[in-house]
């Protein structure tokens, strides 16, 4: 079984009743739905407390140190 859709017809008009193709107001212009800001202002932060900075540097370490010390007993 084949499934084969035609292409439209550029001359008929798209939409039920439509008399000539897409009428005025019906499409929004392209640059519209974009605004000039991006919101309201809020001042930057100083970024990621100390605390949880510290803690995934710790797990990194633990785990580099792990995977080191499994490389060292696979060479033994």
């Amino acid at each position: 079984m084949s499934t084969h859709f035609p292409e439209p017809d550029p001359r008929r008009p798209a939409g039920p009743g439509a008399k000539s193709g897409v009428p005025p107001g019906e499409t929004p212009p392209g640059e519209s739905s974009t605004g000039s800001g991006a919101g309201p202002y809020r001042p930057l932060t100083r970024g990621w407390g100390k605390g949880p900075l510290v803690v995934i540097c710790l797990v990194a370490l633990v785990f580099a140190l792990f995977f080191l010390a499994y490389a060292i007993i696979l060479n033994l």
